[in-house]
């Protein structure tokens, strides 16, 4: 979003590598403070004729494109080597550059503990140095950590400084992160109305700005918080915004997501009819995107939404679809779902022999 990402001072110990079951990019409702990727030679690293400054530089620069990338082990030792040698040098900025990266590759892995410790670090280094820009990316980093946590009272304390921080600096795309994120936090605390305030307004300036992919998010979680509120109406017309957006920006990983909310909806709502539209249109991405799993989950809906209408006809050819579908990804609990499903709804047809063969399916993998 702007240059100098929030960053997380190290002391003379920090965690040389992060455990390896955490070095997987997870996809959250969270909008990070991101550097302007345009240009990060130009704008994030100034060229030093001094040699090693200049080779701390170039493995910052190389840091950078592996965590864009998502090659998150090789930008996790790039960067750490980088912040010791800026640190030898004594160059505070440039150690609030790695550190900031730093603590986006231990989130984008889910590791919260290594953004806190990072963050808290950089924290300790702004005292030297005070900079509202790196204070507010560091709350950020914290109060998002601290979510995932579940300590929620700490996680809105550093959000609202942050989102006051971003006040004072005119940041409005960082306002739209603190107000969606402290939105993401009421709502894991059950505080639905807060969150909801607060994502709203988000979405009024990310509507102001016209940047797409902040609206698609914001949306997203706007339904999200609706839908937890039993409010299907309300769910239903952000999901709807939501959808046609991320189909503008050819988002089908997103688009399929919020069908299958979409489908959920309109069933919780009794309108069957439109909850199979969804749920189709989530299989037909499903299978261009060869996503097994989002295809066998949409089988399994549209065939209970079949029934609900009772077309106990169509249902049992999705769930013969979804019974394939697991035999040949090998899984056995789906399979045997699968078969449960196919037996009532062939008693509902009164067809007893082939509910029969169902039910020996069931005994024949239980």
């Amino acid at each position: 979003m702007s240059n100098g990402e929030s960053n997380h001072r190290i002391k003379n110990t920090f965690p040389v590598q992060l455990p390896a079951t955490y070095l997987k990019q997870i996809r959250r409702n969270t909008i990070t403070h991101e550097f302007d990727q345009s240009s990060p030679e130009d704008e994030l690293l100034p060229q030093e004729d001094d040699e090693q400054l200049s080779e701390a530089s170039k493995l910052l620069r190389l840091g950078v494109q592996q965590q864009q990338a998502g090659e998150l082990i090789a930008a996790l030792k790039s960067l750490q080597q980088s912040l010791e040698m800026f640190r030898a040098l004594g160059d505070v900025q440039q150690q609030e550059q790695a550190l900031s990266f730093l603590a986006l590759v231990a989130y984008a892995s889910g590791d919260y503990k290594g953004v806190i410790f990072y963050s808290q670090q950089c924290l300790a280094l702004e005292k030297t140095t005070p900079d509202l820009l790196v204070q507010m990316q560091a709350l950020s980093h914290l109060g998002n950590a601290y979510r995932h946590l579940n300590d929620h009272n700490k996680a809105i304390e550093y959000l609202e400084e942050c989102l006051i921080i971003t006040q004072k600096l005119q940041d409005r795309r960082s306002q739209v992160a603190a107000l969606n994120n402290l939105g993401l936090v009421y709502k894991a605390s059950g505080n639905f109305v807060r969150a909801i305030a607060y994502q709203e307004q988000s979405l009024e300036i990310v509507r102001e700005l016209q940047d797409n992919w902040g609206i698609e998010q914001v949306l997203k979680n706007l339904g999200n918080a609706w839908y937890a509120l039993d409010n299907y109406p309300k769910a239903i017309a952000y999901y709807e915004q939501c959808v046609k957006v991320a189909r503008t920006l050819n988002n089908p990983r997103s688009a399929s997501q919020v069908l299958k909310n979409l489908g959920n909806a309109c069933y919780a709502i009794g309108d069957y009819a439109k909850a199979i539209i969804y749920y189709e249109e989530r299989l037909q991405l499903a299978r261009e995107l060869k996503d097994k799993r989002s295809e066998e989950q949409s089988l399994g809906s549209l065939g209970v939404a079949c029934e609900a209408l009772g077309d106990y006809t169509k249902a049992i050819k999705y769930y013969e679809e979804r019974l394939l579908l697991a035999r040949t990804i090998k899984d056995h609990r789906i399979e045997e779902q699968a078969l449960a499903s196919l037996k009532v709804a062939c008693y509902a047809l009164g067809d007893y022999a082939k509910a029969m063969q169902y039910q020996q399916g069931t005994s024949t993998n239980s």
